[in-house]
């Protein structure tokens, strides 16, 4: 059992926002109540179309995107799809953005009126959305939102940081002594691809978030000097395609992973992340 805040959770393995769509997308290729959590696409209060095609695009051991934070809106996911939701049988985090603390705090609110939501997770690091900077590149900024969402909610909060800073531990204890009971890291690193016959950009919006085996090592880095300075639970992400890149997160000191990428691999990874873990565990026992 893994407990994060008020989470316990069967195991440490969870699906990363904006990979696994709302769940129903993935019911043929696992059994979702193996999950340890589903952290679900990220929602704000009013729909949003997201950025413009292309926004997906290959790289060398890894993808690049820039969806935008395409959804339904707030009112939309609770009438829509938080039903199926709360049916699976295991956790739901549900992955919040806004545009100010006052957004997110709204958000907030309104989910904390759901039994069957049990932790928020705040995205504070989407490098897509046309602002100036990111609120996870600014320790006031995160501390305000993190500040304003835990007056707000007294469910478990996971404050989800930016790779693209310069000191993520100072931004990671912000968070924490805000109110936040965990943070999760990496998000996507800020990245773009040319294409040399148009010789324009691959992505309409010209840069992206980059993700896959190639943000490993550096994702792995982050999560263990975070592990080390803070006294509240880290999740690990970035680049985990297998059981054993699982592993050397949790040994890095994360309590709990998520997977992200891998998913549209090979949909039904996270089941065999979660079995290679529990017989890595059992033989080390």
């Amino acid at each position: 059992m893994i407990t994060i805040g008020k989470l316990k959770l069967k195991n440490p393995v969870m699906v990363a926002s904006g990979t696994f769509g709302y769940a129903r997308e993935f019911e043929d290729f696992l059994d979702l109540k193996k999950l340890g959590a589903i952290v679900t696409k990220t929602i704000t209060l009013k729909p949003r179309q997201g950025n413009p095609m292309p926004r997906i695009c290959e790289t060398a051991s890894g993808m690049l995107n820039a969806i935008g934070l395409q959804n339904e809106g707030i009112e939309n996911f609770i009438n829509e799809k938080l039903p199926y939701l709360a049916k699976i049988g295991t956790s739901v985090i549900v992955s919040i953005s806004g545009n100010n603390a006052e957004e997110f705090s709204r958000l907030a609110k309104r989910l904390d009126k759901e039994k069957s939501v049990d932790g928020i997770e705040l995205n504070i690091s989407c490098p897509n959305i046309q602002a100036k900077g990111l609120v996870a590149q600014c320790p006031d900024a995160t501390y305000e939102v993190v500040e304003a969402v835990r007056k707000a909610t007294d469910k478990t909060i996971i404050t989800k940081l930016s790779p693209n800073v310069t000191d993520i531990v100072g931004i990671a204890k912000c968070a924490c002594n805000a109110g936040s009971d965990a943070v999760s890291l990496v998000n996507t690193f800020l990245g773009m691809v040319i294409d040399i016959n148009t010789e324009k950009p691959k992505l309409a919006n010209v840069t992206g978030g980059l993700s896959g085996p190639c943000i490993k090592p550096i994702a792995l880095r982050m999560v263990w000097e975070v592990a080390k300075n803070i006294d509240k639970p880290v999740i690990g992400m970035g680049g985990i395609m297998s059981a054993e890149d699982a592993i050397e997160f949790l040994l890095a000191g994360a309590k709990a992973v998520q997977v992200g990428t891998a998913n549209f691999v090979e949909p039904g990874i996270c089941e065999k992340i979660i079995k290679g873990i529990d017989k890595w565990t059992k033989k080390k026992s």
